[in-house]
């Protein structure tokens, strides 16, 4: 194909440390033969009870045996937020307006956005609870000879994903500084992911500083920057350290459409085209 693919994305997965764990229920092959079975209780032709009659006698009803191989189709039934797993925040999950006009939804969010050339900044060296500075975004800009121009989609990466099933995945992990959000939009920057589970400090880290200081600003500020400026950012990424070059190579990381919704799971994936240097 000339081009290799990187995934950047968890699985989604009812096992791990997610605030809010999604929950799938697996249909095998053989529990899919006997519930599609079932389908000619929604045959709209006859009566409820007519159909049912019909079905208890086997007129309408698939026999298991009756299936290839005695079996039918896998399934499954996920229940979760818009926020598990890889996910693209939208602008209105900062808030209901961002630079003075409504914010966007997941829906709105220009396609253009989420394909692009992308550059890792490895800040795997800050410590878990710190804060990255706009000055740390320079230092790695600048080790790997880099300058950030517009609509480039910026990878932090952390290493937080190696741990993404531990209970340490909620609170181990460097943050993003409201400043340095505010200091990769005013280079063009309209989408920045990270390899953590958030884009601000865990919640415990960030109550206890409110707690003792009754400062608002200590509550989501990397989030909340989203208000004043437009951008959207990618949480819970992964396999960042498997890109083997810090710039290069694409981004694509195009949201599910949730009508109305403030995030979108996403495939996120880095594209290196082996026909260049």
């Amino acid at each position: 194909m000339g081009c290799e693919i990187i995934d950047l994305s968890l699985s989604i997965s009812p096992v791990g440390p997610e605030h809010d764990q999604p929950k799938i229920k697996y249909t095998d092959h053989k529990k899919g033969a006997f519930l599609l079975g079932l389908a000619g209780l929604l045959y709209k032709k006859e009566s409820l009870l007519k159909r049912l009659f019909l079905w208890l006698i086997g007129k309408y009803r698939i026999k298991t045996d009756e299936w290839p191989d005695g079996m039918a189709l896998a399934f499954e039934d996920v229940r979760m937020d818009t926020h598990a797993g890889t996910h693209l925040d939208a602008p209105w999950h900062f808030g209901p307006t961002s630079e003075g006009k409504r914010a966007k939804t997941i829906d709105e969010i220009p396609l253009e956005w989420c394909f692009s050339d992308g550059v890792i900044l490895d800040m795997r060296e800050k410590e878990p609870g710190s804060l990255i500075s706009p000055l740390d975004i320079e230092n790695a800009l600048q080790k790997i000879g880099y300058q950030i121009k517009p609509y480039d989609i910026v990878l932090i990466m952390t290493g937080a994903d190696k741990y993404s099933k531990e209970k340490r995945y909620l609170t181990d992990y460097p943050a993003l500084s409201q400043e340095a959000v505010f200091w990769l939009i005013d280079k063009g920057i309209k989408i920045i992911g990270i390899d953590s589970v958030g884009f601000d400090r865990g919640w415990g880290m960030m109550f206890s500083d409110y707690i003792k200081t009754r400062d608002k600003s200590s509550l989501w500020p990397a989030h909340f920057a989203g208000r004043k400026r437009e951008y959207c950012h990618i949480e819970k990424m992964a396999n960042i350290n498997k890109i083997p070059k810090p710039y290069g190579f694409k981004v694509a990381c195009f949201p599910v459409k949730v009508e109305r919704g403030s995030a979108g799971w996403c495939r996120a994936v880095a594209i290196l085209d082996e026909n260049r240097e």
